[in-house]
């Protein structure tokens, strides 16, 4: 019979599969793909971002970046602007298209969430949803523990929204992370 830690582990394993296909579902139906919705959602949330920036959200490599952008360019959905803090450089930014875009695809995953939520009885709705805050914090504790900062770091990249809903920023973990093969946490877990 498995433990409580076990039956967590699935159920999380199952939720994210669950949403992740969820998203890209809801991204296909508003002609993006997931990597291109994350990035109208970041440049949503946080307004006209230089590359090196909007890829340290997205915890993406520059090339996937790069091509991403070109895709969403295209397609009229951002645009580049002169960088008023350094004339070499420029930031990414939407459109009109791309605002409108970054919301449709924003709206279907609360829609999603919305209709998650009335299958839970109405009477046990707020309970679960603090139990998940309750679970967020514990999760953000333990990797505390584990590596200072990482939490921060992974949190970073998901929008000034969720930043102030979990108190995360986009703060690095550093170079020797107790959770590698020499931490606590090592390889053989």
């Amino acid at each position: 019979m498995p433990d409580d830690a076990s039956t967590l582990r699935s159920a999380i394993r199952a939720l994210v599969r669950r949403f992740g296909v969820s998203e890209r579902a809801d991204v296909a139906c508003c002609g993006v793909t997931v990597a291109q919705a994350a990035a109208l959602e970041a440049l949503g949330a946080e307004g006209p971002l230089r590359l090196g920036d909007l890829g340290r959200r997205l915890g993406i490599a520059p090339s996937t970046l790069t091509r991403n952008l070109a895709r969403l360019e295209a397609s009229g959905l951002v645009g580049r602007e002169a960088d008023p803090g350094d004339g070499r450089s420029f930031r990414v930014a939407l459109t009109g298209p791309g605002r409108a875009a970054a919301r449709a695809v924003e709206s279907r995953e609360e829609e999603f969430a919305r209709e998650v939520l009335e299958r839970i009885p109405a009477a046990r709705r707020a309970v679960v949803v603090e139990s998940l805050g309750e679970l967020l914090a514990a999760v953000r504790a333990a990797t505390e523990e584990c590596c200072p900062g990482a939490f921060d770091h992974l949190m970073g990249g998901f929008g000034a929204k969720e930043e102030q809903e979990t108190g995360a920023s986009a703060v690095g973990c550093g170079e020797a992370c107790a959770c590698g093969p020499a931490g606590k946490r090592g390889a053989g877990e």
